[in-house]
């Protein structure tokens, strides 16, 4: 089932931001199960949106690639949303 990952990543700047996508989007871009990636900043940091296969492939591509690449103080709180429906262009 098609999931949504949201990743909360509190005290994350746009610069911090950029840096880790520049590191990892070609590796998501190639990611087994993955949808699409949208992200913009909050209040306390920056939200990240995307959307995979499955949750199994979400977690495993963060784990393999995001986690060892956090910088000190950087800990995204993620959270999954079962998708009812997803429409594709």
């Amino acid at each position: 089932m098609s999931v949504m990952m949201i990743s909360e990543v509190g005290g994350q700047s746009p610069q911090g931001y950029d840096g880790m996508l520049a590191l990892v989007g070609d590796a998501l871009r190639q990611a087994p199960g993955f949808i699409m990636h949208v992200s913009h900043p909050v209040a306390a940091g920056w939200r990240i949106v995307e959307v995979w296969n499955s949750q199994e492939d979400a977690t495993r591509f963060f784990a393999a690639h995001i986690a060892p690449n956090l910088p000190d103080g950087i800990r995204p709180k993620l959270s999954f949303q079962p998708l009812h429906s997803l429409l594709r262009p």
